[in-house]
């Protein structure tokens, strides 16, 4: 358990962490949080408070879909932002075009070593993630089709609020999945239960 914990933990910073990296390479990020940095200009608001709040809202939409969350999931909603928030903070703006790109690179694998940590803890789906099991579970749709349909309304509405969409974007689309896919069982914890014993004779 506690094994699982520090990687939980430790796996929702990183990911606050590799958001950081993409506002800082300008190059384009992923569609949630080009959706994230949309609402954040137009709101005036910091993104790491765009990402609790967004997630608290997409936390919502499990109520009818009969989702249940977990420790993860809570956690995702307010340790992501803060992260992000805390690295910004610390990580200054980069003019060449050189390390931009370094850091775009760089702010892919670290977002899926981060996925695949927090993932194989076993603590439960982000609100992002089983909002999309959720109407799987419900609708009977593929999961590739759910996925593509939310990564798209997302993308779209936050390039029209101001996102930065970019060549970063694009990079995310097509590494993300085989990057998880290679991480993921690196991480992934395996629960022990332990069997009732049977059969022991009780000395009176």
């Amino acid at each position: 358990m506690t094994r699982r914990l520090i990687q939980l933990y430790i796996g929702l910073v990183l990911y606050g962490v590799s958001t950081a990296m993409f506002v800082r390479a300008d190059l384009g990020a992923d569609p949630w949080n080009v959706f994230h940095l949309g609402v954040a200009k137009i709101f005036s608001l910091n993104i790491g408070m765009v990402i609790i709040l967004v997630g608290a809202l997409v936390l919502l939409l499990w109520i009818p879909l009969r989702q249940r969350p977990g420790l993860g999931t809570v956690s995702n909603v307010i340790v992501i932002g803060l992260a992000a928030d805390v690295a910004l903070a610390l990580m200054p703006p980069l003019e060449s075009l050189i390390a931009r790109s370094i850091l775009l690179v760089s702010a892919v694998v670290v977002n899926a070593v981060a996925t695949g940590m927090y993932i194989g803890a076993g603590f439960g789906a982000g609100p992002r993630d089983g909002l999309m099991t959720g109407i799987n579970a419900r609708t009977g749709w593929s999961v590739r089709s759910v996925r593509t349909a939310i990564e798209l309304t997302v993308l779209f509405a936050g390039w029209m609020m101001g996102g930065t969409l970019g060549v970063g974007t694009v990079l995310y689309a097509l590494a993300i999945g085989p990057l998880i896919q290679l991480c993921l069982p690196w991480f992934r914890v395996t629960v022990r239960r332990e069997k009732p014993q049977t059969g022991t004779t009780v000395e009176p």
